[in-house]
């Protein structure tokens, strides 16, 4: 007897065949029949009208501390994300030295900062019972509700071996046989491999640049070469061209690291801007290098444009603009201070409008922004409004508008910048960069800067656009490179397909209504911190290992996810 039965739906089954009318049933986590059947089941829905997908796979979440407080990954599970990939960037909570329980705050602090995390949800809302990375993985093991696989990250190895010296310091060749020591301790308990940054935007909670950015090429290419002796495991790095261009030497770098492992190695996240027609080409150039080479690089990229809110008072992106972080790094009296002055105001245009400015020059257009929450009464009923008018109605240039603005907030303003990419030249990119071999959509960071970007919707909201707005892309080629790409990249047994025979990790919507709701702010964190969410809209139900997890956009209590471990759940991928 069949578990459940859907009759009647359209299937899209993940491998970009034209979608189908069938009966799908489901029996002990896995798909049962796909087709007629005339077997029983114990429940029956009929989905008529509806599209069965498999369920959406998420190739770059910080999940690692939040699933301890939400075991259902929201939103991500809301908008059909059945399985999260984490541990990328080089940060993880684990390993952690059991002689140095300080350890385990800097960790938070580090996460807080570089990741966006809130300090108090870290602190009460994960349990830290943890030193090995095996122990991280079975504190999860039966309380998620999504399939979770885990990166380890380059800075807790780093930490754990060189103590507060992996800041500035190198490890010596008894450090370094001990980090590759934990490495492979790691991933035979079930890490999926390795993670590592070396971005400059990248630092700690002391404002010093995290673990991972001072490691040597040499030092990469040992981790590299332990990540190739394990099977199905990858590598995830982050260079500082990531951002906007990379230079000959990162290229070269990247290129060797997936050589050296034989494996795949992503980065996130591609930017597609038609104003700069350059940078497509120049960031798919390693990954043509590195295929001449013996290696895979894939980029990742998102489909649909993600909003990030900013803020003069607070640590956000432009704190990172070449120039900005001395002025936005000062105590606020002393900030407002300077931001008065025209002379520094002009020297932070000059700066932010610069060619060092890389992709920080989108954040340059300041009257395209757009004034979300205020907190004065001298700006009520801006918020909503665009700065390029409120600076025409007041005679002002727009910078000096929005920092008055600011100001007037005591620097609390919520600052919403409008995408300059979303011309039809830049979709039109976008369309031609997805069809390149190395080219894999995703980079939400759900799980990261909670309270200043929500990217987990881009599942829905891009099926949506497929469906009924730009229609760049058919439904079924759309569904594959949402599911069974990012499954076949990491080597994921028998999931991203509706076939007989894999696990039920299955999508029921409406192709009338799919969509994301706005993002919204909500207090729902451990402590009562903020987090952006948005609602799923048109998604009927979600199954993860063949039970009903969610149902019209609510959790159902069920928690049937699974910790992925690498070898067991993931098959080897190689680079040819």
């Amino acid at each position: 007897m069949l578990d459940h039965l859907i009759k009647g739906v359209t299937v899209v089954d993940g491998t970009g065949a034209p979608a189908r009318t069938a009966d799908v049933g489901i029996r002990d986590g896995r798909i049962a029949a796909v087709g007629k059947t005339a077997e029983a089941a114990r429940t029956t829905e009929d989905a008529h009208g509806l599209v069965l997908t498999p369920g959406f796979v998420d190739p770059h979440t910080h999940y690692d501390a939040q699933l301890f407080w939400d075991p259902y990954a929201t939103p991500s599970l809301n908008h059909g994300v059945t399985t999260v990939a984490a541990g990328n960037c080089g940060f993880t909570l684990a390993p952690l030295h059991p002689g140095r329980p300080q350890d385990a705050d800097y960790t938070r602090r580090m996460m807080s900062k570089v990741e966006g995390m809130s300090l108090v949800a870290l602190e009460q809302g994960a349990p830290w019972s943890w030193h090995s990375f095996g122990e991280y993985l079975d504190a999860l093991e039966g309380r998620i509700a999504v399939n979770a696989g885990f990166m380890v990250g380059h800075c807790a190895l780093r930490r754990h071996v060189m103590g507060p010296e992996a800041i500035g310091g190198q490890p010596t060749g008894e450090q370094l046989a001990d980090m590759l020591r934990l490495l492979h301790e790691a991933m035979d308990a079930g890490a999926w491999g390795l993670s590592t940054t070396q971005s400059a935007t990248h630092s700690d909670g002391d404002g010093q640049p995290v673990a991972s950015r001072h490691a040597r090429p040499e030092e990469l290419l040992a981790l590299s070469r332990a990540v190739g002796e394990h099977g199905g495991t990858q590598i995830e790095a982050i260079v500082a061209g990531c951002l906007d261009q990379f230079s000959d030497a990162e290229i070269d770098l990247l290129t060797e690291m997936s050589a050296a492992a034989g494996r795949p190695l992503n980065w996130n996240v591609l930017t597609v801007d038609a104003a700069v027609p350059e940078r497509v080409p120049r960031q798919l150039s390693a990954s043509e290098r590195a295929r001449k080479a013996g290696g895979r690089v894939v980029a990742l990229t998102m489909p649909i444009l993600t909003p990030m809110n900013m803020s003069l008072g607070t640590f956000c992106a432009l704190n990172l603009i070449p120039g900005w972080g001395p002025v936005l790094g000062l105590p606020v009296p002393e900030r407002i201070a300077r931001l008065r002055d025209p002379d520094v105001r002009a020297e932070m245009l000059r700066r932010a409008r610069s060619k060092e400015a890389g992709v920080f020059r989108r954040l340059a257009d300041f009257g395209r922004y757009v004034i979300g929450d205020t907190y004065s009464e001298a700006n009520r009923g801006l918020t909503g409004r665009v700065v390029r008018d409120i600076a025409a109605e007041r005679g002002q240039d727009p910078f000096a508008c929005l920092v008055e603005i600011c100001v007037n907030d005591e620097l609390r303003t919520v600052l919403w910048p409008m995408p300059s990419d979303n011309d039809p030249a830049s979709w039109a990119l976008r369309a031609e960069t997805w069809s390149h071999e190395d080219v894999l959509l995703g980079g939400s960071d759900a799980g990261a800067h909670l309270d200043r970007m929500c990217g987990a919707p881009y599942t829905t909201r891009f099926l949506g656009d497929c469906l009924r707005g730009r229609k760049l892309l058919g439904l079924e080629r759309a569904v594959r490179m949402l599911t069974d790409d990012p499954a076949r990249l990491f080597g994921l047994r028998e999931r991203g397909r509706v076939t007989e025979g894999f696990h039920a990790d299955l999508v029921l919507l409406d192709p009338e209504r799919i969509d994301a709701g706005p993002a919204r702010l909500v207090h729902d964190l451990p402590g009562d911190g903020p987090r952006l969410d948005s609602r799923a809209i048109g998604v009927r139900a979600v199954w993860v290992n063949g039970v009903e997890v969610i149902r019209d956009d609510v959790v159902t209590g069920a928690v049937p996810g699974r910790v992925l471990r690498s070898g067991r759940d993931t098959e080897t991928v190689g680079t040819r």
